[in-house]
């Protein structure tokens, strides 16, 4: 411990220190002791006092130990430290002075809020009672509000219950009019009253008053309805008396002002009333039953005013057009239509609000046309008036007229229909009598069957008038051409002509001409376009089946008497002529010709029956009876049948140009057909590999029957073409027919070829010098070119 003091002597000696203090250490310790004495010096001036130090004084203290040493440094810290201290501690005490200034002003806000609280207090008390005060005067205010609506609305309602009184004065006034302001607000009183009543039902005595409202409803309704009423009975008498005593009623300008204009002078005082019912009618259904009673009492004074004077005008018309049913259809319909359309007008003047009765009245008023034209329509026997007459009713009248003004003709189109009706049906059970009659049943006269003898006669006069035209023409060219140049183009102009001619020649053959068409051809087609315009869809499809099925019927029989006549090549192309005619005319039609037929199928019933004999003996077993098995399997079937006219005209088409086309085969070969008849015969009887005797003849023979073959196609070919040029007319229909016959030919000398190469030997061939297919094409081409050179000699001198 001794030793720590003498070291602490020994940190800063000169020779040997312990702790020896670097230059600039000891610069800095310098640096302090002068700021120490500067600071010191400083703070010393500040206070005032009169302190001053000097080396010498602080040379004078001894410090012997580190404890004075720390003793003195403390020392000289604390004074440092007092002297940087000093502003804070002034305001500190700056502070402290105002901590106790606001430690007083908070005493005095303390007692001022205890003096605010008992303010409150006081106030609360006075507020409390003054709150009351006013909350007891808005009760007694609203109270007095409540008492005064209360006071209003018992007068607003006593006011509906105090009203019957009057009304009932008012509405027994003798002057009260009903086309008047004041009734028109009565009115209007009772309904609202009423209106109210029922919606109070649980008021006092409302039931009581809801009657008396109705009973003074019920005598307003009662005396608009005899206001209007009286109106209308009043008009209407007097348009009948003096319709009575005056003949101007003649005059369709005198009979319009008297039916229309004694009842549009009246509309002033009616229409008013009328249109205070309608506007109550859509609320009430009183009023709307007044407007119906209206309505009725209205339409039976309009059928006393029209109903004689409709039918006298129908019967003068009937007395007019007698025997002229189609203008008295049009002229009566057209009295009505008019008549409907004024009606209509007439009666929208009066009323606005629609109604289903007007189209009744109107048809009632139509309903005189049908009772006086019935009975001529169920007595016409004409197809062409039936006809005339529905197109005058569907065209004229239901699309023309009914279609574009609907409504005010609904009931005319009604009865207009119902007329359409019956005369559809008179025509089709005519039209019935009539293919039976006049189509199938019809008896041709000669002149009717006298086949190709017409034809020709025609085709005779046609090129006579042809000739003398042609002729006509050149000698006005002749005359006009005064030059010899003019030879060629005349010349020209002479082929032109001539090649014209040929072809109207080709397009208005006699054939074609609608006057040598078959009569039941011509009848068929035209009660066809008769009915197409006339009867529904439905019913044209089924009569134009039975019509044209007759049709072919009736062709078929004057075939078979043309046959028996003439020959069966003019028979044959007569029926193919008119059952081309035929396809052709119905093609337009646009319907479907194909009609359903039902029918009962009975084979199964038999079946059944010899099975029901054969199991005799289990008729009336419980297990596999034979009785209920007849009954079950044996019952007839319905079978459905699709009948197509344009088919059947096909077909039979189609059957009838075979026929003419083996026809027209064997004229031309017949010999031919005979001898391979025979090697049919032969072949089916005879061992044709040990047999090769000439079974068909010599070779000189069969040479002329090959001979007498080409003479027959050298004269008959042309014939027949000429017959198909003069019954059909037309180079495609001819070259389709004659196509077969030729192939048919050259398929017959093919197999003759063949037969004889294979029985007779090269010389005998030669012989017989038959000739090949290629060979008769051509001999049957020349012979075509003859018949065509004969008939266009005109271009050939040309």
């Amino acid at each position: 411990m001794k030793i720590i003091p003498n070291n602490l002597t020994k940190w800063d000696q000169s020779e040997d220190p312990l702790a020896p203090l670097t230059a600039c250490q000891k610069d800095c310790l310098l640096r302090l002791e002068d700021e120490l004495f500067s600071e010191s010096t400083l703070e010393t001036k500040e206070t005032g006092d009169t302190v001053t130090t000097s080396k010498e004084d602080t040379k004078s203290i001894q410090i012997e130990r580190y404890q004075d040493l720390l003793e003195h440094y403390a020392s000289l810290e604390k004074k440092c430290m007092d002297k940087k201290d000093t502003k804070y501690i002034l305001y500190l005490n700056e502070l402290e002075a105002r901590r106790h200034e606001c430690h007083a002003l908070c005493l005095q806000i303390e007692e001022v809020m205890e003096d605010l609280t008992t303010l409150f207090q006081q106030y609360s008390e006075v507020s409390d009672k003054t709150t009351s005060l006013y909350n007891a005067s808005e009760q007694l205010d609203s109270d007095q509000r409540k008492l005064n609506a209360t006071i209003e609305n018992i007068t607003e309602y006593v006011k509906y219950f105090k009203d019957i009184d009057l009304m009932m004065e008012k509405l027994e006034a003798p002057t009260l009019s009903v086309n008047s302001e004041m009734f028109f607000n009565i009115l209007d009183k009772i309904d609202t009253n009423i209106d109210f009543v029922q919606s109070n039902p649980s008021f006092k005595e409302s039931n009581t008053y809801l009657i008396k409202y109705k009973h003074c409803q019920s005598k307003a309704i009662s005396m608009i309805q005899n206001y209007v009423f009286n109106l209308f009975s009043k008009t209407t008498e007097s348009i009948l008396n003096l319709r009575d005593s005056d003949d101007s009623q003649d005059n369709a300008d005198a009979a319009l002002a008297l039916f229309y204009g004694r009842f549009q002078t009246i509309l002033s005082k009616v229409r008013p009333v009328i249109e205070q019912v309608e506007v109550k009618s859509y609320k009430r259904q009183e009023y709307d039953s007044l407007l119906s009673e209206c309505h009725q009492y209205y339409w039976s004074q309009r059928g006393l005013v029209l109903g004689t004077s409709v039918q006298k005008s129908l019967m003068s018309i009937k007395e007019k057009y007698n025997g002229d049913h189609c203008s008295l259809v049009r002229n009566s319909c057209a009295l009505l239509l008019h008549a409907s359309m004024d009606e209509y007008k007439l009666f929208y003047e009066f009323f606005t609000k629609p109604s289903s009765g007007l189209t009744t009245y109107l048809e009632s008023l139509c309903t005189s046309l049908y009772d006086m034209l019935r009975p001529f329509i169920i007595h016409i026997n004409h197809l062409e008036t039936l006809a005339e007459i529905c197109c005058i009713l569907r065209i004229e009248m239901l699309d023309e007229h009914v279609h574009n003004n609907f409504e005010p003709l609904e009931g005319f189109g009604n009865i207009c229909l119902q007329l359409l009706h019956d005369v559809q049906e008179r025509l089709v059970f005519r039209a019935h009598l009539y293919l039976q009659s006049d189509v199938l049943n019809y008896n041709p006269s000669p002149g009717d069957l006298a086949y190709p003898d017409k034809l020709k006669m025609m085709e005779d006069i046609a090129e006579s008038i042809r000739e003398e035209t042609r002729q006509t023409n050149m000698k006005k060219i002749s005359v006009s051409s005064n030059d010899d140049n003019f030879i060629e183009p005349i010349s020209r102009n002479h082929i032109v002509m001539d090649s014209i001619y040929q072809k109207t020649h080709m397009g208005n053959s006699p054939a074609d001409l609608h006057g040598m068409w078959y009569p039941t051809v011509r009848r068929t087609l035209v009660c066809l376009s008769r009915l197409y315009r006339c009867v529904d869809r439905s019913v044209f499809q089924s009569l134009s089946q039975e019509a044209i099925s007759l049709c072919v019927q009736s062709i078929e029989n004057a075939r078979q008497e043309i046959e028996k006549r003439t020959s069966t090549l003019d028979a044959e192309l007569f029926q193919i002529k008119h059952l081309l005619i035929l396809r052709e005319q119905i093609a337009p039609f646009q319907v479907d010709f194909t009609i359903k037929e039902y029918s009962l199928d009975f084979s199964k019933v038999k079946t059944a029956a010899f099975g029901l004999l054969e199991k005799s003996s289990r008729l009336f077993t419980l297990s596999n009876n034979a009785l209920l098995e007849f009954l079950l399997e044996g019952a007839p079937q319905m079978k459905e049948q699709l009948i197509d006219s344009r088919k059947y005209v096909n077909n039979k088409m189609k059957y009838t140009c075979q026929r003419l086309i083996q026809h027209a085969t064997f004229i031309l070969i017949h010999p031919i057909l005979k001898l391979l008849d025979k090697e049919k015969s032969y072949v089916n009887t005879t061992n044709v590999d040990k047999s090769h005797e000439h079974f068909l003849g010599s070779p000189q023979d069969v040479a002329a029957v090959i001979s007498e073959v080409l003479r027959i196609i050298k004269f008959r070919c042309p014939e027949i073409q000429q017959l198909m040029q003069l019954y059909l007319s037309n180079k495609e229909t001819e070259f389709i027919l004659f196509r077969p016959v030729k192939n048919n030919v050259c398929a017959a000398f093919t197999q003759l070829y063949q037969i004889l190469s294979k029985y007779y030997n090269a010389e005998e061939l030669l012989l017989i010098a038959c000739p090949l297919p290629e060979q008769i094409s051509v001999i049957l081409s020349s012979s075509s070119l003859v018949h065509g050179k004969s008939t266009q000699n005109v271009v050939q001198k040309t």
